[in-house]
């Protein structure tokens, strides 16, 4: 059985992959996703959904890895994620003939795929072509629903110190463009590029959405107030969006979505 990965490289393997490690949160829920959840021996730091994630040995985060600890546990194949992985590290590893499949979505497509393919790879191929079409097809309604509303201009904040976003390449930027949103930031070239305090003053944004540190924290947001000439702020378009549903391009991006959605559809009843 073969898949092609991230990276245009084709893993083969002689037949379903039972131990498995995951090297990105995002891979660990996407491997669930996959339906091959239980054959999961290790992951990396951080991943906490589902809850039985949680459970599992970690091997490090996307700083450094725990080689030793990754060769111990004998996997059959190994999970890593191309923005957040070392390559020099995960070339010791398949010189040691682990299989190493990389994951890189950048679209909803790609994650659909991306289930699609790991399901390949473990044995799971129904359930990942079922699980797979079930998020496009969601997805696909989603975009029919809002292509014709009225634009909302909208700054996403990513960080806070440096003060960063997204633009229109990137997954949020992406799930914004669907839910009628216009990124103010949209045309920059880089995925999350870094701004000033002073350049979303002069964009003037209708509505700010940022997904804090965590889903209950709103000083992001909350300081933005000392700028009363925003039209965001003084429209009160100030919206925390729970970051675990869309900050990780996993099948949870579809709940994320209809959420984000829904917050602009709130924005653009206040215009």
């Amino acid at each position: 059985m073969c898949a092609k990965d991230a990276l245009d490289h084709e893993a083969c393997l002689n037949g379903p992959a039972n131990r498995i490690i995951s090297l990105s949160p995002g891979g660990t829920e996407l491997l669930f996703s996959a339906g091959a959840g239980n054959k999961l021996v290790a992951v990396s730091a951080w991943s906490d959904y589902p809850p039985e994630a949680a459970e599992l040995p970690q091997v490090g985060d996307s700083n450094m890895l725990d080689l030793e600890a990754i060769v111990a546990f004998e996997p059959d194949l190994v999970v890593a994620w191309v923005d957040g992985n070392s390559a020099s590290q995960l070339a010791k590893i398949e010189a040691l003939d682990i299989p190493v499949f990389w994951l890189q979505p950048r679209t909803f497509e790609d994650i659909a795929s991306a289930v699609q393919r790991l399901a390949v790879l473990t044995g799971r191929k129904a359930t990942g072509e079922t699980r797979a079409e079930d998020f496009l097809t969601a997805i696909g309604q989603l975009r029919a629903r809002y292509r014709d509303v009225r634009p909302v201009r909208v700054f996403y904040q990513v960080w806070h110190e440096p003060l960063m976003t997204i633009n229109d390449e990137e997954l949020i930027g992406r799930a914004i463009q669907l839910c009628g949103g216009d990124n103010v930031f949209g045309h920059l070239p880089r995925l999350v590029p870094r701004i000033s305090t002073e350049a979303v003053l002069e964009a003037n944004p209708e509505a700010i959405l940022s997904g804090g540190e965590d889903s209950e924290d709103r000083r992001w947001l909350e300081r933005w107030r000392q700028y009363p000439e925003l039209t965001a702020v003084e429209r009160d378009h100030l919206f925390l969006v729970p970051p675990s549903l869309i900050q990780r391009p996993t099948l949870r991006m579809l709940e994320g979505t209809r959420h984000l959605c829904q917050t602009l559809e709130q924005a653009r009843a206040g215009l």
